[in-house]
């Protein structure tokens, strides 16, 4: 089991078992998003790519408040 950065914010684990188990700090902020409406608490910047087994999945998550 180990646990990598990935985007702003973001850990991930991926589990002996193959389970995924990503991690943000909901308290976090990384200032305005690019149109200005929102602000970013984590992201990845786009689709990243992650190997689980003898697989690759690619995971994309933006989490943001109003």
């Amino acid at each position: 089991m180990m646990t990598n950065q990935i985007g702003k914010g973001i850990s991930y684990t991926v589990h002996d078992d193959g389970r995924v188990e990503l991690e943000f700090d909901g308290k976090a902020d990384f200032g305005p998003s690019s149109s200005g409406k929102t602000t970013i608490v984590a992201t990845t910047s786009g689709n990243k790519k992650i190997t689980v087994g003898d697989r690759e999945i690619f995971i994309g998550l933006n989490v943001y408040t109003k």
